[in-house]
C-alpha cells in the first residue's frame, strides 16, 4: 500500500523560511514524478511544483524564485524549501506521486498546514 506522508508545516512570518518532506513507502519511489499541490481556505488545490524522474523541475509563476522542490531517491522522499513567504502562501500542502509505469497510479498525502502570519 502506498503512502505519502507530509512533514515540515507550522507556523512562520512573513519572509521566513519552512522546508517540507514527504516521505514515500509502497512504491517505487525513482519510478514517480513528484509535485506539491497547495490548497488555501475557499480556493481550489492548485499546482506548486513538480519534479520528473529525471530531477526536472517545474514551478507555478507565483513561487518561482522563492520556492525550490528536490527529492532523495535513497530516502524516498521529496522536499519543498519555501523561503520568503508571503501571507499568501497560507494553505494547507500535500504531497503527490504520479507513477510513470502502468498502471501509471496517482497518490496523495493528507497534507501539512503552513500559516504565514505576523
Amino acid at each position: 500500500q502506498v503512502q505519502l506522508v507530509e512533514s515540515g508545516g507550522g507556523l512562520v512570518q512573513p519572509g521566513g523560511s519552512l522546508r517540507l518532506s514527504c516521505a514515500a513507502s509502497g512504491t517505487i519511489f525513482s519510478a514517480n514524478t513528484m509535485a506539491w499541490y497547495r490548497q488555501a481556505p475557499g480556493k481550489q488545490r492548485e499546482l506548486v511544483a513538480t519534479i520528473t524522474t529525471g530531477g526536472s523541475t517545474n514551478y507555478a509563476d507565483s513561487v518561482k524564485g522563492r520556492f525550490t522542490i528536490s527529492r532523495d531517491n535513497a530516502k524516498n522522499t521529496v522536499y519543498l524549501q519555501m523561503n520568503s513567504l508571503k501571507p499568501e502562501d497560507t494553505a494547507v500542502y500535500y504531497c503527490n506521486a504520479k507513477s510513470v509505469l502502468s498502471p501509471y497510479s496517482d497518490y496523495w498525502g493528507k497534507g501539512t498546514r503552513v500559516t504565514v502570519s505576523t
